[in-house]
C-alpha cells in the first residue's frame, strides 16, 4: 500500500463529513412589524393628508366663480343700509359733543343776602382743562356762576374773558370731571346757505335738548331785544331755538361746533322762536378765548 493512496482516503472521508454552507433564504415581509416601526414617520404625515383631504374637498364642492356686475353691487349696498339705517346727521352731530356740553346756571343775590336762580343757558367745553364758552348774556350780573357737566358733576364757575360785542364771555371751571371732553371747533369758511346744522342747549332749562335744522343766512345783523347792542356777521339758522339755548353750540353735520347760538328774532314780545336764530362764528368765538381755534 502505498502514501499517496492513504492520503487520497483521507481526503475523501474528510470530504464526506465537512458541514456543508447554509443556503441563504428569502426574508419574509411582516406588516405588523413594519407598521410598528413606522407608526412615528406616519403619524407625522397624518396632518399633511388631512390637509390635503381638505382642499381637494373644498375644490370639489365649491361652486363656480360668480361675476358680480356694478348693478348687483348697487343693490347689495342698498339691501344692507335699509336692514341697518344709518344715523341721522343730527344724531351723530350730538354723540359727538354730548360730553361737551354743560348747563350754565347764574345766581343772584336776593333782597335777605342768599341767593337765587335767575337765568339758565348754555356753555360749551373748548378746552378740557375747563374753559368753557358761553353768551355775556347768561351770567351778565351773577353773584355766583354754577355749572353742570354731562356726567352729572356740579361746580362753579368764574368769568375770565368778554366779547362784548360778540355777546361772547369764557368761563374757567373751579373743577372738572377727570374725563372731561372738549368739543371740536371747524371755521365757517366753507359754510354755506342750506347746510345742515345741529343746536344744543337746554331751552327753558330743559335738556340738553337736540334740534336740526339747516343755515338760513350769512353776515347777519340782529339788534338784542334791549336793544343794548347790534350784533353783525351772524350765521342764520332755522334749527329751533328758544331760551336757555344761548351760549349753546352751533353743529355741523360733522358734530364740529361753526357757532355759538346768541339770540333769535321774534316780532312779538313773546320770547319764543318763529324760526329765526342767530349765532356767533365760531372764529369769532375763538378770539375772545385769545387763541386760534384752527
Amino acid at each position: 500500500m502505498t502514501r499517496p493512496a492513504l492520503y487520497s482516503s483521507s481526503r475523501a472521508k474528510a470530504a464526506e463529513v465537512a458541514p456543508q454552507a447554509p443556503v441563504p433564504q428569502k426574508e419574509k415581509f411582516h406588516l405588523r412589524a413594519w407598521l410598528r416601526n413606522s407608526r412615528l414617520p406616519l403619524l407625522a404625515m397624518v396632518p399633511g393628508l388631512v390637509a390635503l383631504a381638505f382642499v381637494l374637498w373644498q375644490l370639489a364642492v365649491a361652486p363656480a366663480t360668480v361675476a358680480y356686475t356694478q348693478e348687483d353691487i348697487d343693490a347689495a349696498v342698498t339691501k344692507a343700509l335699509e336692514a341697518v339705517p344709518i344715523p341721522s346727521h343730527s344724531t351723530r352731530a350730538y354723540e359727538s359733543v354730548r360730553g361737551s356740553i354743560v348747563r350754565v346756571t347764574s345766581y343772584y343775590e336776593g333782597p335777605a343776602g342768599g341767593d337765587f336762580e335767575g337765568s339758565v343757558g348754555t356753555g360749551v367745553v373748548i378746552l378740557d382743562k375747563g374753559v368753557i364758552l358761553t353768551n355775556i348774556h347768561v351770567v351778565a350780573g351773577a353773584s355766583r356762576i354754577g355749572l353742570v357737566f354731562a356726567d352729572g358733576m356740579q361746580a362753579d364757575a368764574v368769568v375770565i374773558r368778554t366779547r362784548p360785542e360778540d355777546d361772547l364771555a369764557v368761563l374757567q371751571a373751579a373743577a372738572v370731571p377727570d374725563d372731561l371732553q372738549a368739543a371740536t371747533l371747524q371755521s365757517t369758511s366753507g359754510l354755506a346757505p342750506g347746510d345742515f346744522v345741529t343746536a344744543v342747549g337746554f331751552p327753558f332749562g330743559i335738556g340738553p335738548s337736540v334740534s336740526s335744522g339747516v343755515v338760513s343766512g350769512l353776515k347777519r345783523e340782529f339788534q338784542s331785544p334791549e336793544g343794548k347792542r347790534v350784533l353783525t356777521n351772524l350765521i342764520q339758522f332755522d334749527a329751533a331755538a328758544n331760551p336757555g339755548n344761548s351760549g349753546g353750540p352751533l353743529l355741523n353735520a360733522s358734530g364740529e361746533v361753526v357757532g355759538i347760538v346768541t339770540g333769535i328774532l321774534n316780532p312779538t314780545e313773546q320770547r319764543v322762536f318763529v324760526g329765526i336764530g342767530f349765532a356767533v362764528p365760531i372764529e369769532n368765538a375763538a378770539a375772545a378765548v385769545g387763541v386760534p381755534p384752527f
